[in-house]
């Protein structure tokens, strides 16, 4: 053995003192999920107060942001902070660092030191400082060690009685709502209107009305919380749905375009579908909607069915094997000719029914059956208002929940339809992407609310009992709208898409004690750290049009214009003066040059040519030329004929 650890030492010794070691301490799983924790005792309007102050933390939640600032006073030496009870309860100490004890944690986690020696020390808590005595007989007396796990009670002066904080915390528990923890994911520009979550729970998309789709990966992102991909399915539109295959390898893509795109897990297109002719009046005989979609649902068992709906006005079944032509196109029923918009569509759980939400408020409701046609199963006219924007089955299929524009959440009874269960208002609602979703045990539904113009509290998200029909929590999200949300049933973590017009995000709520895998594995891993081996040299890239070289000449059209007005540039002719004349010029009346004035002033200069004929000015020369010829003449002096000048039509008029 001796000679083992000689000839090991041996190899450590080639290698510096430094390699194999950490150059900094590990972050304890405990202190990254306190920077996210929020602030759950926080009432809704304190939590959108909340949140509008978080300015410098964009991925972490709003009510962390005091924590950190307690965290950065708390590492400074010269500061000797002792047993100071911060926000969530949080108790720092020089020694240990901050602490914060898990919501009610199972016994076998509880957090001690190595050493036994500190078990009767008064001074070692785990978990916020216990209430001040309240007499010798208490409950607290029994208490052996002195330590306690778990959020303090409240102080005697508070209102809230014993029993009104263990019915609340009876209540949060019994539903086990995972919302002490949250997350966001960022990256779009404005408000995220789809979103879907595989169903293993590793990857997420999100599209927004920025007319991308960003894909996320749990497995593959660190705590900057960045996409792996970015897409742009069709250039201008909007994105309005997305929808997992049930083998995960595909989605669907839904956009304000009338073709809906298939894309791998990877996000590589695999094909789109087609557009129907707009020109054709019976929508049963095109091959593809003819308008912009509205929604798009995989089948839930069926991997190469796909069910979408249009402003068109009908709902049509594809084949995703098949991108030509559709299978099924369904007309839905209407009260007057004409084409009304169908703002959603879902399946039931097994697939076997089809509801549809039409732009009249109607719900219609088909069975997937031998011979079946456009004809509905069940017809609810008049259930809203407004566009209906989200319809969701139960998975028993006996309850059929309905989000509207106008503001409510309804609750059918799909056995006594005619008149709903439980109608739930002032749910402001401004997305026609709104949707429901179910709790994985189905015994709680959810739904976003929409930010109001003059409105002081932000996006809530409401969670109502599906058994008793009443509201049982109201989350604050954040200062702008919750248009999408689910309930993942692997990860047991809530995710609600939030935006307007100028962000967008993807919100996660999970619970340390309660969620497993998703968030808690992105926000455990740290980001690598660069290194020398990582630096690249940014390529300078020179483009050769660019140059002035082969730079387009520019505009002479100004130049051209001071030219011409430049009379030496422009070579313009001397206007005549007007007028007495200067700089050696006289009038036009009078000539236009000194000498010449004075000339024709003397008589010298005798101007008849504008008084003379020119015909009379020629023939003048008519004589001298026949003697004395100089130049074309003498050559043609034998052979040129004797010109004959025909006589002036005045002289015989004269005579």
């Amino acid at each position: 053995m001796e000679d083992e650890a000689e000839i090991y030492d041996g190899i450590r010794a080639q290698f510096p003192l430094t390699f194999g070691k950490q150059s900094k301490a590990q972050t304890s799983l405990e202190a990254i999920h306190n920077t996210t924790r929020r602030n759950t005792s926080a009432t809704v309007s304190e939590k959108s107060s909340s949140a509008q102050d978080n300015n410098g933390l964009p991925s972490i939640s709003s009510s962390s942001k005091a924590w950190l600032n307690s965290l950065r006073t708390s590492k400074n030496p010269n500061t000797h902070v002792s047993g100071d009870s911060g926000p969530s309860g949080i108790t720092r100490d020089v020694d240990d660092g901050p602490r914060i004890g898990p919501p009610r944690p199972p016994t076998e986690l509880k957090l001690k030191d190595d050493s036994d020696d500190n078990d009767d020390d008064d001074d070692a808590m785990v978990g916020p400082p216990p209430p001040p005595p309240r007499g010798e007989g208490s409950d607290d007396d029994e208490d052996d060690d002195g330590e306690m796990i778990g959020p303090p009670r409240p102080p005697p002066s508070s209102n809230l009685d014993d029993s009104d904080v263990e019915e609340e915390e009876y209540e949060e528990n019994r539903y086990r709502i995972p919302q002490s923890n949250e997350i966001v994911l960022k990256g779009h520009t404005k408000v995220v209107s789809a979103l879907a979550v595989d169903h293993t729970g590793s990857r997420v998309l999100s599209g927004s009305y920025d007319y991308t789709v960003r894909m996320y990966d749990f497995q593959g992102m660190n705590s900057r919380l960045q996409s792996f991909r970015q897409l742009e399915p069709f250039e201008g539109h909007q994105i309005r749905n997305l929808s997992w295959s049930p083998s995960a390898d595909r989605f669907l893509c839904v956009t304000g375009s009338a073709q809906a795109k298939i894309y791998d897990r990877d996000g590589l297109t695999l094909g789109e579908f087609m557009k129907g002719d707009m020109y054709i009046r019976d929508l049963k005989n095109t091959k593809g909607h003819i308008s912009g979609l509205t929604c798009g649902e995989w089948h839930p068992k069926n991997k190469e069915t796909i069910l979408t709906s249009s402003e068109d006005g009908s709902l049509r079944i594809w084949d995703v094997n098949d991108f030509k032509s559709q299978k099924q196109v369904i007309k839905p029923k209407l009260a007057r000719p004409g084409r009304i918009p169908v703002t959603t569509c879902a399946w039931d759980r097994e697939g076997k029914s089809i509801v549809g939400g039409m732009g009249d408020g109607s719900i219609q409701i088909w069975n997937l059956k031998p011979g079946w046609g456009s004809r509905p199963d069940i017809h609810v006219e008049s259930s809203h208002s407004d566009d209906i924007t989200a319809l969701k089955f139960s998975s028993d299929g006996t309850i059929l929940l309905s989000r509207s524009l106008d503001g409510s959440l309804k609750v059918w009874d799909l056995r006594q339809i005619k008149k709903p269960l439980k109608v739930f208002d002032d749910l402001p609602n401004n997305y026609a992407q709104t949707n429901i979703a179910f709790s994985p045990d189905e015994q709680l539904f959810l739904t976003g609310t929409s930010v109001e113009k003059e409105s002081q509290t932000g996006g809530l998200l409401c969670l109502y009992d599906r058994t008793k029909l009443e509201l049982v929590s109201r989350v604050g999200i954040s200062t702008t709208s919750v248009v999408q949300c689910a309930w993942h049933s692997k990860l047991n973590q809530i995710f609600a898409t939030t935006g307007d017009k100028s962000q967008g995000g993807t919100h996660i709520l999970y619970d340390p004690t309660l969620s497993e895998r998703g968030a808690l594995v992105c926000v455990a891993r740290a980001p690598r750290k660069k290194s020398v081996d990582d630096f690249e040299a940014k390529p300078v890239i020179h483009n050769p049009h660019a140059l002035p070289l082969f730079r387009d000449a520019p505009s002479r059209k100004r130049q051209r214009e001071k030219i011409l007005k430049d009379p030496l540039k422009s070579h313009k002719p001397e206007l005549p003066i007007t007028g007495p004349g200067f700089g050696g010029r006289v009038g036009v009346t009078q000539g236009s040059l000194l000498t010449q004035y004075l000339m024709k002033q003397g008589g010298m200069i005798k101007e008849t040519w504008m008084e003379e004929d020119p015909r009379e000015a020629i023939l003048k020369y008519a004589d001298v030329a026949a003697k004395d010829p100089k130049f074309i003449a003498p050559a043609y002096s034998h052979t040129q004929p004797e010109p004959v000048f025909a006589k002036s039509d005045s002289e015989e008029e004269d005579k």
